[in-house]
C-alpha cells in the first residue's frame, strides 16, 4: 500500500484531468495498491468569497483575445481521457475554502475521492458554483454524507485555518502548480500527465521505497 496525496484545487481544469489520469495509472498497474488524498490549493487565493463573473475574471486575466482559444489544448486531451468539459455552462469563478473544507470532512468520512469527482464534475460539466453552500451539501448528501450537518458546518468557520495551514505547507514544499502528486510523501510528480508516464512514475517510487 502506498499514499498518494493530490495537491490540487477544484477550480483547475487540469486537475480535473488529472485526477481522471491518475484513476487510469493505477488500472494500469492493479499490483500496486494507493490511498489517495485530496489536498487544498488555491489557484487563485486572491478571488473574493462570494467568488466572480467567469468571463470578467478570465477576461482580466487572459484577454479577450486570448479566450477564443484558451480551452482548446483541455477540449483535446478531456476528449482522449473521458473528461467531459462544458466551459460555456461556467458562469462564476469560485473562491473554493467551502469545497476544500468539504472534501476534508469527506475525508474524515470514508467518502473523499467519490465527493472529488463529483465537485469536478459539478463545477466542469454541470456549471454549478461549488462555492454556494446549498451545492456544496447537495453533492455531500449525494454521496452518503449528513447534508445538514455539512450546511451547517459551512456556515461557520470550521477547519478554515487547517485548510489555509494545509495550503501553506505544500508552498513550503516546494508546490507551485497543481496538480502536483506527492507519493509517499517524498516523490513528486507535478502536472497532469499522461496515464502511462503517471504509472511509470509511480512504479519508480515504489522500486525505490
Amino acid at each position: 500500500m502506498i499514499t498518494i496525496d493530490v495537491v490540487s484545487d477544484v477550480i483547475c481544469p487540469w486537475c480535473f484531468l488529472g485526477k481522471r489520469r491518475l484513476d487510469k495509472a493505477l488500472a494500469l498497474i492493479p499490483e500496486i495498491k494507493a490511498e489517495i488524498s485530496f489536498r487544498p490549493f488555491f489557484l487563485d487565493p486572491t478571488i473574493p468569497p462570494e467568488g466572480l463573473g467567469r468571463h470578467e475574471y478570465m477576461a482580466a486575466k487572459f484577454g479577450e483575445e486570448r479566450l477564443k482559444t484558451i480551452h482548446d489544448p483541455l477540449i483535446k486531451a478531456g476528449k482522449e481521457d473521458g473528461v467531459p468539459y462544458h466551459f460555456d455552462k461556467i458562469t462564476r469563478t469560485p473562491n473554493t475554502m467551502d469545497a476544500h473544507r468539504l472534501l476534508r470532512w469527506a475525508k474524515l468520512d470514508g467518502r473523499q475521492p467519490e465527493i472529488a469527482e463529483a465537485l469536478f464534475m459539478a463545477y466542469w460539466n454541470e456549471g454549478r458554483d461549488v462555492g454556494d453552500h446549498q451545492v456544496l451539501a447537495d453533492i455531500a448528501a449525494a454521496h452518503g454524507m449528513n447534508r445538514n450537518k455539512v450546511l451547517n458546518a459551512l456556515g461557520t468557520d470550521q477547519d478554515k485555518n487547517d485548510v489555509s495551514k494545509e495550503t501553506t505547507q505544500a508552498q513550503q514544499m516546494g508546490v507551485t502548480g497543481v496538480p502536483t502528486y506527492i507519493i509517499n510523501q517524498k516523490y513528486g510528480v507535478v502536472g497532469a500527465q499522461a496515464a502511462e508516464a503517471l504509472a511509470e512514475q509511480i512504479k519508480m517510487a515504489v522500486a525505490q521505497g
